[in-house]
C-alpha cells in the first residue's frame, strides 16, 4: 500500500547507464528532481562531468562513474562503488546503447554484430544482473528498467544487430520480472520511438526523415529526452509497484499510424 506522495523519491538511489546525455540524462534529471540520489555511468569522462554538474543543482546526491557496460569487471566495480557511496540501491535503468552501422544485412560481418550486441544486450545483462544481486540481497524489492526500441517491434533494415539486441532485451526483462517477482523486484522495458538525441539526430535531420517519417508522427514532432523523465520517476517509484513484465511504447503514436 502506497502512503503519501508515491512520486517522492527522497532516500531512493538509482543507477542510470548512458546517463550523461540524451534519454539517460533526462531520466537522471527527473529522478534527482523527485529527490533521488543518482549515479550515472558513461564512458566519456567530459560528458560525465558535465552531466554531474547539471544534476547537482537538484542536490548533492550525485555520482558519475566511467564504466563500459560491456566489460564485466567494470560493471561489477561500478555497482560496488555505487553501493559504497550511497549505502543501497532501489532502481537501475539499463539505458546505455550504441547504434548499428547501417550496413546491408548480407554485408554485415560478425564483428559488427557483436559490437552492437556487446553494449545493447550483454551490457544490459551485466548491468541488470549486478543491480538484481544488490536488490535481492537487500530484501526490500526495487525496479529494473531496460531501454529497448521500436526496432524490436518493427524491424530495422540495415540494422539487424540493433533490432536483435533490443528485441532480446524485452525478452530478458520479462524473464527477470517473472523470476524476481517473489523478491518484490519488478522489471520493465521502455520502447522509445523517434527521439532527438545525439545518436539519432543525424538521421532525424536528414531530408528523407523530414519528408517521409515526420509526417507519420501523429503528435507532429520528434520525441524529446524530457518525454521520458516522468516515466522514469513512475517506474522507480512505489506508484508502479503492481506494474512489471511490461514493454511500454513511448513513440508519439508513430507505430499506430
Amino acid at each position: 500500500m502506497v502512503v503519501g506522495n508515491p512520486f517522492d523519491l527522497t532516500g531512493h538511489v538509482s543507477v542510470i547507464t548512458g546517463g550523461n546525455s540524451g534519454i539517460g540524462l533526462a531520466m537522471a534529471n527527473a529522478l534527482a528532481a523527485a529527490g533521488a540520489d543518482v549515479c550515472i555511468w558513461g564512458t566519456n569522462e567530459q560528458r560525465n562531468a558535465a552531466a554531474a554538474a547539471e544534476l547537482e543543482r537538484h542536490g548533492p546526491g550525485v555520482l558519475a562513474l566511467r564504466c563500459d557496460v560491456g566489460d564485466e569487471d567494470q560493471v561489477e566495480a561500478a555497482m560496488a562503488r555505487t553501493a559504497e557511496r550511497f549505502g543501497r540501491l532501489d532502481s537501475c535503468f539499463a539505458n546505455a546503447g550504441v547504434g548499428g552501422g547501417g550496413t546491408r544485412f548480407v554485408d554485415t560481418d560478425l564483428a559488427e554484430f557483436r559490437r552492437v550486441t556487446r553494449t545493447n544486450l550483454e551490457g544490459a545483462f551485466l548491468t541488470l544482473r549486478a543491480a538484481a544481486r544488490v536488490l535481492v540481497e537487500q530484501g526490500e524489492g526495487g525496479s529494473l528498467v531496460g531501454t529497448s526500441s521500436l526496432a524490436a517491434r518493427q524491424g530495422q533494415p540495415r540494422g539487424e544487430a540493433y533490432a536483435a539486441s533490443k528485441g532480446a532485451l524485452i525478452s530478458m526483462i520479462k524473464s527477470i520480472a517473472v523470476e524476481l517477482g517473489r523478491h518484490h523486484v519488478r522489471a520493465n522495458a521502455v520502447l522509445p520511438g523517434w527521439v532527438s538525441t545525439p545518436l539519432a539526430d543525424p538521421a532525424l535531420n536528414s531530408e528523407g526523415f523530414q519528408r517521409k517519417v515526420l509526417p507519420r508522427m501523429p503528435v507532429g514532432r520528434w520525441g524529446q529526452p524530457s518525454d521520458f523523465g516522468s516515466l522514469a520517476v513512475y517506474l522507480a517509484s512505489p506508484a508502479s509497484a503492481f506494474h512489471t513484465a511490461d514493454a511500454l511504447t513511448v513513440d508519439g503514436g508513430y507505430i499506430s499510424f
